[in-house]
């Protein structure tokens, strides 16, 4: 299997078509959702890629058996379609019931995906700095202001409530992330500057792994991305 294989919108529906061919051979259905950056992908133009498709899953051993064939015979990367999402935080069993239609492969897998306003709850509930979740963000916002179907604070508030049950669950440095981007301008230049503040954050985290492995975690991995960042903000005054 391949590690470098990334997914991109062309080859997304050939990787889920191929699976369901595969899936058919067991005479039944079965429906996941799509969350994360298959999801961006699948209703959005900006992000280009992403490593492996999050989705929610709940099938038969006959599934997973179908998803490590195809994975072995199309050379993805292991865990390519990956459930442990419902492990994260961004998590809600409130997804399947927000969820809405993509696409049906082979009359055996329906596919379902996130709207923008639920993709943007669940990124800001991640918050993750060296990942794409905060420019993921902006450019679900400009693209749907784009397009005329902006979203606004109040509707990602009520998507929050929907999935996590109050608006105070979030992070208090995602409450305050969103309340700046909605009041600021020219969303396709932030795009690109969060763009190259996550890419420097994650070069920044693999030198750290290396120097200190297994340090980092869920839990601490934003405060050591701010003290990377202060550090190197400092030496590079000195």
């Amino acid at each position: 299997m391949s590690a470098d294989f990334t997914f991109t919108k062309e080859n997304l529906d050939r990787c889920l078509s191929r699976l369901a061919k595969e899936f058919r051979k067991s005479n039944g259905t079965v429906e996941i959702i799509l969350v994360g950056g298959a999801a961006v992908l699948a209703n959005y133009g900006f992000r280009d890629m992403t490593y492996n498709i999050d989705a929610i899953l709940q099938a038969p051993s006959s599934m997973k058996d179908a998803i490590n064939k195809v994975g072995d015979e199309m050379r993805l990367p292991y865990g390519w379609l990956n459930s442990d999402f419902i492990r994260t935080s961004s998590y809600s069993p409130k997804l399947m019931q927000y969820s809405r239609y993509y696409k049906r492969f082979g009359n055996v897998l329906e596919v379902r995906t996130v709207a923008g306003e639920y993709l943007v709850a669940m990124k800001l509930m991640s918050g993750r700095k060296y990942k794409n979740d905060i420019s993921d963000v902006v450019g679900i916002l400009e693209e749907q202001k784009a397009c005329g179907k902006p979203i606004s604070l109040e509707i990602i508030q009520t998507a929050v409530q929907n999935l996590y049950g109050s608006w105070e669950k979030l992070p208090a440095e995602s409450r305050e992330f969103i309340d700046r981007v909605m009041k600021a301008g020219a969303l396709e230049k932030l795009y690109a500057q969060y763009r190259d503040m996550e890419k420097a954050a994650k070069e920044s985290l693999i030198d750290f792994e290396k120097k200190y492995p297994g340090a980092a975690n869920t839990n601490n991995v934003n405060d050591i991305i701010r003290s990377l960042k202060r550090s190197k903000t400092v030496g590079g005054d000195n």
